[in-house]
């Protein structure tokens, strides 16, 4: 398993909008690329259920997963249900950081094939690197990807 974690500076943009951008996925399509289509299919009041497809590299990715926002931290955690993932989950949080905000995001992901695994999986990291500094750029104009830490997987030589 492959741990992610990625700092953005968003310039002239208070934490609170950036949140709130962040929050409404059903956006994410025709504001970013790399995201091909998202549906939130169950919602109630800080909790939703929502299906995505997203470019990966050559294919798609597709997933369906539990999201939990609480806008008092800004923040929004999800949790893979099923899709092609064998694990997917992390979250989002938005802080102020002068002169705008700073997104910080962090996910696990196990693609679910232990023998490919040393291969597959860097490839996995580096293509959702890119693709969650697109969607942010998408979302929220201007950004910079500042810090960048893909962990190893733990109990294996990476």
């Amino acid at each position: 398993m492959r741990t992610v974690l990625l700092r953005l500076q968003v310039p002239d943009k208070p934490a609170s909008d950036v949140y709130q951008t962040l929050a409404d996925f059903e956006r994410y399509p025709e504001l970013s690329d790399a995201v091909r289509s998202v549906a939130v299919t169950q919602v109630s009041e800080n909790v939703t259920v929502s299906q995505w497809e997203v470019t990966f590299r050559a294919g798609l990715l597709r997933w369906t997963e539990q999201d939990t926002f609480d806008p008092g931290a800004l923040s929004i955690t999800f949790r893979q249900l099923e899709g092609d993932a064998a694990v997917f989950d992390g979250s989002w949080q938005c802080l102020d950081a002068a002169p705008g905000s700073e997104i910080m995001f962090s996910a696990r992901l196990d693609m679910g094939i232990p023998s490919l695994a040393d291969a597959l999986e860097p490839i996995a990291v580096r293509t959702m690197t890119d693709n969650i500094v697109a969607i942010v750029r998408g979302l929220v104009g201007r950004a910079e990807l500042v810090a960048s830490d893909n962990a190893a997987p733990v109990g294996r030589e990476s």
